[in-house]
């Protein structure tokens, strides 16, 4: 099982393969290349890069098909990096 705080790492090294998500990921961030390794202590990045396949199935899916990540594993980390939900 892969714990909660491994999984933005593995998005992002998928990112990083897929030029076009990586820039779309960008453009929706605002962040900039350069400041990827700072923004990695970011927990608010860090949610924000589960998020970002959360938002897109067919984009979880392929990440999901890609790595080997179980879907549920992206969830389970998507509800602990992003905090309880205000409803």
């Amino acid at each position: 099982m892969t714990s909660p705080d491994e999984v933005p790492i593995a998005i992002l090294g998928w990112l990083a393969g897929e030029p076009e998500l990586m820039g779309r990921f960008m453009a929706l961030t605002g962040t900039e290349p350069s400041s990827l390794r700072h923004a990695m202590n970011d927990p608010g990045f860090l949610a924000g890069l589960v998020d970002f396949l959360m938002q897109h199935e067919p984009t979880l899916l392929a990440f999901c098909e890609a790595t080997g990540m179980k879907p549920e594993e992206v969830v389970r980390a998507h509800a602990a990096l992003s905090g309880p939900a205000d409803y």
